[in-house]
């Protein structure tokens, strides 16, 4: 302890005894303020911006960076041949990001019902994805042209009752001479995947997809991959039907139809004219206005790996292509300017300029008149179709007419798959395989931390010796000293440093995933340690307490869990785990510069407790770490149709077939340990025979020794938590 805080404390006795008598009980009666942040902000100081926002704004530094490296690559592209080789990378790399699809297997169609309209017939029908994945269709057949006729897979934005949303569009297309296949995407329509007691949908479609979407994530396997293989199932379904001409495919559709359309349009070649509409922007763009939006919108490592949303244009050039957008979209329409400018070199350079066109209209997000006549006049020409692209009067089908599946939905008719069910199959799959691989490798435990930085996107930060003393509270005999701790990013770490006369030397790190404000309140967890005689640090690590609550908008904020912030940790394979832990080291380093220990114990509550782990495991900085209410397995997020998102923004994406917390826990061994009332992905304690099979290896690998302690049942958490540390 410094000379200047012992001469604080001892005068700080004596005027504690006039503070109790004459000015604390009056005082007591005003909340005491241990925000640090807020200082600085009244006075000026926050001009790198809202630092309850910081996460956010951390990854978007690595987004804008890897777009600026890659725009600065593509830029050079000038020649076909240059073109060529980027064409033949960007295939590689949408494969490796949107994953393996499965072998085809039958569609298995089935027609439901056709009903019969003056100028074309409907039929309604379901076909088979993947065995037992019923997707829900309709296809439309004009009757006043003959012979093998273009068709149109026309994909449906977000939309509740999927594609009868989307007569408009689809009608007109119709009464062009165009087949018309629409069918609703996972999580629409008549494939709902979440009801309520009686039995209505408990999400809007965005939750729909994020929700086990995310959960896809955790296994490693982008959800866009469940949406695109069902383009592709549905154009397969087309080239089936002998009234289709296969040469003479094209695909649109807005919004989230608009996503679909480009991620199908980039890797079936058989599509030959695609419009997306309302959609296309650029990700630079994306990240400084609506973020990153539900989950399947989002490849893996995209951004990483050097993609843009110009790519899914660029990898079918010379194809035709028309980008459809409307000038306040919330789909920034310099972003589609920009994406379109870029295309178009690709284009001329292969000697086809003429195929990449754009059309814009100064309105919403929406299907506007101008921009169905040039969608309608691009098809025309390009599926060889000729004829009057103008707005066809239309007669819309009520719901009862397009209705596919007796109870109108496919999981009470058909008893169909969902994402969250094969993502579940998955899930087991891939833990089969982890287990053999515990037991095949004879290094496992040992590779355990360079499998964390690796999955995570864990990066060394530069310690840097930048910390800003901000003042100092007396609680009874306890000093409660605030700090702001340079992190790796442009953002200063909040920091409580409790201390009492009477310290021992030993140092407790305190990572409260209710914020430091929960852990500091008075007569909580760092006060009754400090008063045992420790020194405390409590810091908000980003996403938290006075580093968090800033991100408020974006589609995938479900649970009040801004998955947005995870998605874009994924684009960018920067995980907000790894941030964190970063974050951790720097605060550990903290400790050693400002009085150097002699040891330091961890002590991660919930959420965290999944960082504080990975922390020990990948930088090894602790002499004994504790971890309370922790998630006990990462498979119980994709286990559990209802989990918290809460316990995602602690995982790394793909962690399912690498490792899991009994595997981090096992690699730290024989270090001190105590685990007390671990919970699954529902927030719910878990019992002692769940525990021991899941952390059978760790049980083992520790043995009798009494570093290992866990209570599944522990009710006076602090009382068993302070005779841990003190043992």
């Amino acid at each position: 302890m410094d000379n200047q805080l012992k001469k604080d404390m001892k005068r700080g006795a004596v005027l504690l005894l006039f503070l109790y008598a004459f000015v604390l009980p009056k005082a007591q009666e005003e909340k005491e303020d241990l925000l640090i942040n807020n200082f600085w902000r009244y006075n000026g100081a926050m001009a790198n911006g809202d630092w309850s926002n910081a996460l956010y704004q951390h990854i978007s530094t690595y987004a804008f960076s890897q777009i600026n490296e890659r725009s600065t690559f593509v830029g050079n592209l000038k020649t076909k041949s240059e073109w060529e080789s980027r064409q033949a990378d960007l295939k590689k790399i949408f494969a490796e990001i949107v994953g393996d699809f499965p072998e085809k297997t039958p569609l298995n169609p089935r027609i439901t019902g056709t009903v019969k309209k003056e100028g074309f017939v409907v039929e309604k029908l379901y076909f088979e994805s993947r065995p037992g994945y019923y997707v829900t269709a309709a296809l439309f057949l004009p009757t006043a042209k003959k012979g093998k006729l273009p068709a149109i897979v026309y994909c449906c934005g977000h939309s509740v009752n999927g594609f009868k949303g989307y007569q408009k569009p689809i009608l007109n297309l119709v009464k062009k001479g165009f087949i018309v296949l629409a069918f609703d995407p996972i999580g629409q329509g008549e494939r709902i995947q979440y009801f309520d007691a009686n039995g209505k949908t408990v999400f809007h479609p965005d939750h729909e997809h994020s929700y086990p979407g995310t959960q896809s994530f955790v296994s490693g396997r982008t959800p866009s991959n469940y949406f695109i293989w069902d383009g592709i199932r549905a154009v397969d379904y087309l080239i089936s039907r002998k009234e289709v001409d296969p040469a003479r495919i094209g695909i649109t559709g807005r919004s989230g139809g608009g996503t679909q359309t480009a991620m199908i349009m980039a890797v079936d070649d058989r599509i030959l004219a695609a419009a997306p509409e309302c959609y296309i922007s650029t990700y630079d763009k994306i990240f400084r206005t609506e973020a990153p939006q539900d989950a399947e919108q989002n490849l893996m490592y995209a951004l990483k790996k050097g993609m843009d949303m110009g790519d899914f244009i660029e990898v079918r050039a010379p194809k035709p292509t028309l980008l459809v957008t409307t000038t306040h979209d919330f789909f920034s329409i310099q972003g589609a300017r920009d994406t379109y400018n870029e295309a178009k070199k690709a284009y001329t350079a292969w000697g086809f300029p003429e195929n990449l066109s754009m059309v814009e209209d100064d309105a919403g997000h929406a299907s506007t008149p101008k921009n169905m006549m040039a969608l309608h006049a691009f098809f025309q020409k390009h599926l060889n179709n000729p004829g009057d692209p103008k707005i066809e009067d239309i007669e819309l089908l009520t719901e009862k007419e397009l209705t596919v599946t007796p109870t109108g939905q496919a999981i009470t008719s058909l008893q169909t798959e969902t994402l969250f069910t094969l993502n579940k199959q998955y899930a087991e799959e891939l833990s089969e395989k982890l287990q053999s691989k515990r037991q095949d490798t004879p290094d496992f435990y040992k590779q355990i931390a360079q499998e964390a930085k690796s999955l995570s996107g864990y990066s060394e930060p530069e310690l840097s010796k930048e910390f800003i003393f901000s003042g100092r509270l007396w609680r009874d005999a306890c000093a409660i000293e605030k700090y702001l701790v340079k992190s790796a990013g442009s953002y200063h770490l909040p920091v409580l440093r409790f201390l009492t006369e009477n310290n021992n030397g030993h140092c407790i790190l305190l990572l409260d995933d209710q914020g430091k404000a929960s852990a500091a309140a008075k007569g909580g967890l760092a006060e009754q340690l400090a008063k045992k005689g420790y020194q405390v640090i409590v810091p908000d690590l980003s996403g938290f307490g006075e580093l968090g609550g800033g991100f408020n908008y974006g589609d995938a904020i479900i649970k009040d869990v801004p998955l947005n912030v995870w998605y874009a940790g994924i684009l960018t394979h920067k995980s907000p785990l790894a941030i964190r832990v970063e974050e951790i080291k720097i605060i550990v380093d903290f400790i050693k510069t400002l009085d150097a220990p002699h040891s330091i114990t961890g002590i991660g509550c919930g959420v965290l407790a999944s960082d504080l782990l990975h922390a020990v495991v990948i930088n090894k900085e602790f002499n004994q770490i504790a971890l309370i209410n922790p998630l006990y397995s990462y498979r119980s997020i994709v286990q559990e149709k209802e989990y918290h998102p809460k316990y995602v923004m602690s995982t790394p994406a793909g962690v399912i077939a690498n490792y899991d917390m009994p595997d981090l826990v096992t690699a730290i061994s024989p270090l001190k340990i105590c685990m007390l009332n671990p919970v699954n992905s529902l927030d719910q304690p878990i019992d002692n025979p769940i525990f021991d099979q899941t952390y059978r290896d760790a049980k083992q690998k520790y043995g009798q020794s009494s570093n290992w302690t866990v209570s599944c049942n522990e009710r006076d958490v602090f009382s068993r938590l302070a005779q841990w540390i003190g043992q």
